[in-house]
């Protein structure tokens, strides 16, 4: 019960980190992540917000998958799309009118603190094993049809987000590309701590008690 009660709490915390960070890239204006700037691109073209089409662009992702490996869809999967959405339309409406720089200085502080961010909150995330994420399950499965490395296949993927994204005329920039090659190596980098975190918060939560 305990370990279910402390996944939990770091599938949501990790979420709100990870939102936060999304969308502070996207006030930077610098460019989001290819994954996140398709869904600006979407709400600038059809409407809807863009946590909303993080929801949609999740379900088609899971729909896709099932096909792909010819078994039934992971639903659970649309678990962590509808709390990211979720996320990002409350961090995006909480922010937007004090959070919006305009100097170049202040615009890269903003992609900086973004993809921090956005590093800790997915290295805190996968702590809890919950939900698989649509589009690294989507990464897996590419990985595994095609014989492909994991790296491989995330840039593949990535490639036809940002072409997707230009075509929607999504938030494509100079941050697209450093979120791109950086982000994956600060996952890399929190998860030992977070994981240590983990590890030692009974003994913290104990010695409170």
């Amino acid at each position: 019960m305990r370990f279910i009660r402390e996944g939990f709490l770091f599938f949501v915390s990790g979420i709100l980190i990870l939102t936060l960070g999304i969308a502070l890239t996207i006030q930077s204006t610098l460019g989001a992540s290819p994954f996140d700037a398709l869904l600006v691109g979407l709400h600038r073209t059809f409407g809807l917000t863009i946590g909303s089409w993080e929801i949609v662009v999740g379900l088609t992702m899971v729909l896709c998958n099932a096909l792909a490996e010819k078994k039934k869809p992971e639903y659970l999967a649309l678990l962590t799309s509808l709390i990211t959405g979720a996320g990002i339309d409350f961090w995006l409406f909480l922010i937007r009118g004090w959070i919006e720089p305009s100097s170049w200085i202040g615009q890269y502080i903003c992609l900086t603190l973004g993809i921090l961010l956005t590093g800790v909150g997915v290295a805190t995330y996968l702590q809890s094993k919950f939900a698989p994420n649509p589009l690294d399950r989507s990464m897996l499965v590419m990985s595994k049809l095609t014989g492909w490395s994991v790296t491989y296949s995330r840039a593949c993927i990535s490639l036809v987000l940002v072409v997707l994204a230009f075509f929607f005329d999504g938030a494509i920039g100079i941050g697209t590309l450093i979120n791109a090659l950086v982000t994956g190596a600060l996952i890399t980098y929190f998860i030992p701590y977070v994981k240590r975190f983990r590890n030692t918060l009974p003994t913290i939560v104990k010695g409170n008690t």
